[in-house]
């Protein structure tokens, strides 16, 4: 496998820095390790850093807001994401960035999944974050086009993805998935913010590391 740089821990979390000489942006993204690894190895030469942040409760950290459960077997949505974006910006950003040898020209987050919905909510909240990638975000939350309607975002480029075939799902909450992400597109384009959608083959757990890394790729292709 591909070590990172640096492994450094923050309370429950772990941070995996990888890096490589020449910096000119990190991107935080919340991802297991393995995913970690998959995703470097395809964007490995092209002036980024990655910070992937693992020891994440998905189901509870990543709503902005508490909901039903969408899963039968699942538990309700925790709401908790404020937590955990007050100890990204707060603790594990000026951790991580110790570790960099330059200070970087442009500082992104990116998520797949809950991690999309919380990667693209966080620009609402902090001005860190330059830009997003939201990839197979889960814009079906409960609430969430409501919610960017009546907030303006800090970043300045926001990346949006799907599957084609996501809407697709017998669960009624998340077959709104593909309305509810053009339907953020517009949005942001009417607020001014420079919008990259890109539609995908297939449904939500295909070529996943593959889709990752082109968003990641797409927040760096408009500075360096």
């Amino acid at each position: 496998g591909v070590e990172p740089m640096r492994t450094l821990t923050c309370g429950p979390y772990t941070i995996e820095l990888f890096v490589i000489e020449s910096v000119c942006g990190i991107v935080y993204a919340v991802m297991d390790h393995q995913s970690a690894e998959e995703i470097w190895c395809l964007l490995k030469e092209r002036g980024l850093a990655l910070a992937a942040i693992s020891g994440v409760d998905w189901n509870r950290e990543l709503f902005p807001w508490s909901a039903p459960k969408a899963f039968r077997n699942g538990a309700d949505f925790g709401g908790q994401a404020s937590v955990l974006l007050n100890v990204l910006t707060r603790q594990i950003i000026p951790l991580t960035e110790k570790h960099l040898r330059c200070a970087p020209e442009f500082r992104g987050i990116a998520g797949y999944s809950l991690a999309g919905l919380f990667a693209l909510w966080a620009v609402y909240q902090t001005d860190l974050f330059d830009r997003a990638a939201s990839i197979s975000g889960s814009l079906w939350f409960d609430g969430f086009l409501d919610f960017m309607r009546t907030n303006t975002p800090k970043a300045k480029l926001v990346y949006l993805s799907l599957g084609d075939r996501e809407k697709e799902v017998k669960n009624p909450r998340l077959a709104v998935v593909e309305d509810c992400t053009v339907q953020a597109v517009e949005l942001l384009r009417t607020q001014g913010v420079s919008t990259v959608f890109e539609m995908n083959r297939g449904g939500h757990f295909r070529d996943i590391p593959t889709r990752i890394e082109r968003g990641i790729q797409e927040l760096k292709e408009k500075i360096c």
